[in-house]
């Protein structure tokens, strides 16, 4: 009888080990197309999934559950249609996002996001954003931060300290960052530095680098190499003048 109890025990202690490999298998899928990141975005158990590939969507992708998407400087593109005429024109407003994040917490690094009506929808979520993020292509702007129907939690985009934006298409008209104007106030923070962003407001990435204090290093290197050689330019000037008058007199 013991020994069938120990049988038994073991055979239960192998299946439980058995299931556990699956969800750790799961836990980190690598993806190649668009149907391998649909399946992984909508299977519950996977936290982690790694872009191998230039991906191609045809529809908006949905994230529902805390997810993290290693991008590795890989662009997925939306590549369906607007509107019922079923435009190619992205300035058609379909309320098309490459990626909308409802109701939960997510993080996005070095990836690029284009071809949609606007790259990210922050949905009463948490968005981490690192590494280099490309917001470029997109026919609306950047990122909404908002409420959808329903939702009651501020949304929160929290950013890296090597974060790198970029948006080679902005105007006045698709802005980089946005909170709509039927939406509660936004939280954006950086390097423990949190600003609200008011309902209605539109932010350029210049603006959003100036409320956060982020600062170009270039620029930076640029203004403090021409300090120095206006140092060294009047310290020669000064030792001139002096010399002169040394041998006026």
């Amino acid at each position: 009888m013991f020994k069938k109890w120990l049988i038994f025990c073991t055979f239960l202690i192998s299946l439980l080990f058995v299931a556990s490999l699956k969800v750790s298998a799961d836990a980190q899928v690598i993806v190649h197309n668009q149907e391998e990141l649909k399946q992984a975005i909508n299977n519950k158990e996977v936290t982690n999934i790694i872009i191998d590939n230039d991906i191609n969507t045809t529809e908006k992708l949905n994230i529902t559950h805390p997810l993290t998407i290693e991008g590795n400087n890989h662009t997925i593109k939306y590549v369906g249609t607007f509107g019922q005429e079923k435009s190619t024109d992205n300035t058609i407003w379909s309320g098309i996002y490459v990626f909308q994040i409802y109701k939960t917490s997510a993080t996005l690094k070095n990836i690029k996001l284009t071809g949609a009506n606007a790259a990210l929808l922050v949905n009463g979520s948490s968005l981490n954003l690192a590494g280099t993020i490309d917001l470029s292509g997109n026919g609306f702007g950047g990122i909404e931060l908002s409420q959808g129907k329903n939702v009651e939690e501020v949304s929160k985009l929290n950013l890296s300290d090597d974060i790198n934006i970029i948006n080679s298409t902005e105007t006045n008209t698709s802005p980089t960052l946005w909170v709509p104007s039927d939406s509660k106030d936004a939280i954006i923070t950086m390097n423990g530095i949190t600003r609200t962003i008011k309902s209605g407001d539109e932010l350029s990435l210049i603006q959003l680098e100036s409320i956060l204090g982020i600062n170009n290093p270039d620029t930076n290197d640029s203004i403090i190499f021409a300090i120095v050689l206006g140092l060294i330019g009047l310290s020669i000037i000064i030792f001139n003048i002096k010399k002169l008058k040394e041998e006026t007199c």
